[in-house]
């Protein structure tokens, strides 16, 4: 059986936080405001996997009103979500993400984003693919104000 997952998060970007993408911290003047460590990339993602295993999404697993994920690493909360999709006989066949934010540049950083990723999830960094993308003065992506964050996935589960 395969099973495809879709996952967004969109976070205001604030000064005096880290800017997050899969695990790699970029130098920028802005980050991501949240509850957690608030990476994007990574919450996404979460939610494409969650969604393609059918167990559930990022805001259920790790509710941004829980004291327990207060300034959480979004890296453990990933493999506490992709543990659990293992063990319900799921395995990655690849995924592909988009951040869209006018800075900073994602190009600079794919490669280690997708390394990180890659050993998050323990497969080869040809599994996973990231882009970045501007939305050209439009909405508050385009403004500089937010970060928004695609991911879309193909799990398969030979047990089913």
């Amino acid at each position: 059986m395969i099973r495809v997952g879709l996952g967004r998060d969109i976070h205001r970007l604030v000064p005096g936080r880290r800017f997050l993408a899969g695990g790699v911290a970029i130098p920028a003047e802005s980050g991501e405001a949240g509850h957690s460590d608030a990476d994007v990339l990574i919450h996404a993602i979460i939610d494409a996997l969650l969604g393609a295993a059918g167990i559930g999404d990022c805001g259920e697993f790790f509710p941004s009103n829980d004291p327990d994920y207060l300034d959480a690493d979004s890296k453990m909360l990933l493999g506490i979500a992709w543990n659990r999709i293992q063990e319900s006989g799921w395995n990655l066949v690849n995924l592909d993400c988009v951040i869209t934010c006018e800075e900073p540049k994602i190009l600079p950083y794919r490669e280690a984003i997708r390394e990180s990723l890659a050993t998050l999830l323990g497969v080869d960094t040809s599994a996973i693919f990231v882009k970045g993308k501007t939305n050209e003065g439009c909405d508050s992506t385009g403004a500089g104000t937010a970060v928004e964050a695609l991911a879309l996935c193909l799990l398969e589960n030979h047990e089913h």
